[in-house]
């Protein structure tokens, strides 16, 4: 058995180690910590200017130029969550494309396979994740969404239940904070078609049941005779300018088993079902 002294060494020690540790885990981002922080002191100056720099009309004659700061503002939120997979092997991997100023990608959260959630743009700024995309009349969704990459090479792995439960906490939590609409919870294919099939064989469903985006019902009716499936996508939200994309982009997400670009009988009861919703 331990004396009252080894024991107080042996808690002092771990003490130290733990502080050493944590100490380390810190500085380990430091540098990237430090550009952060001036970039974010940078908006703030540009935020809290007034008047506003470059945000005059330069035709107009500089005396007839007035600011005058109203009282009845707030800051911008998002209204979309876009969900990713990282087409990489780790989530360390992906924490280090994210700090190359020459990838320039980013997310505002990533999830690793056990869970973690790592954050790392303030949902308040625009995180470059959508890249060239579409939803709707959106055709900015950097600047309207929040983005998610959940840590998945996109081929062989699987969806681990710790990091479908994490999202779906952090989901809530945004949806609650932010007021974001049960529709927009979207995929990075549904906005980009063509360019993207992020996240593929997601579950959708899982989500959907816990009230994030649509999914289709268990019994599936008959569409009118006259129903539109290409109106139906951009109703949707679909970017229907290249119709076999965008059908592909559908399937990706609803139907997987299959994404050819030609909707099958099945696919139309699907869409007509998903589409009614909206």
């Amino acid at each position: 058995m331990l004396s009252f002294q080894s024991s107080r060494y042996l808690s002092i020690f771990f003490l130290s180690l733990a502080t050493f540790i944590s100490a380390c885990s810190s500085k380990k981002y430091a540098v990237t910590e430090k550009i952060y922080k001036n970039k974010a002191k940078d908006f703030s100056e540009i935020i809290s200017s007034t008047p506003p720099k470059g945000q005059l009309y330069d035709s107009l004659n500089t005396a007839n130029q007035e600011w005058i700061g109203s009282v009845n503002f707030g800051i911008r939120k998002p209204n979309f969550v876009v969900i990713h997979h990282t087409a990489q092997n780790s989530l360390t991997q992906t924490v280090k494309t994210f700090f190359s100023t020459t990838a320039g990608t980013s997310a505002h959260y990533v999830i690793s396979r056990d869970g973690k959630v790592v954050h790392m743009v303030n949902d308040y700024l625009r995180a470059n994740h959508a890249g060239v995309s579409k939803w709707g009349k959106d055709t900015d969704l950097n600047s309207s969404s929040i983005g998610i990459e959940l840590d998945n090479n996109g081929t062989t792995d699987v969806w681990p239940d710790a990091q479908i439960n994490s999202l779906i906490k952090l989901l809530a939590t945004l949806k609650k904070t932010y007021n974001i609409p049960v529709a927009n919870f979207i995929g990075h294919a549904d906005i980009a078609p063509k360019r993207k099939n992020d996240p593929r064989n997601f579950p959708w469903k899982k989500l959907a049941d816990a009230g994030f985006g649509y999914w289709y019902d268990s019994i599936l009716k008959n569409p009118p005779l006259d129903f539109n499936a290409e109106m139906a996508l951009k109703y949707i939200g679909y970017d229907t300018s290249n119709l076999p994309a965008a059908i592909t982009a559908f399937k990706i997400h609803f139907i997987q088993s299959d994404i050819t670009p030609k909707l099958t009988p099945v696919d139309i009861l699907v869409l007509y079902n998903v589409y009614t919703k909206y």
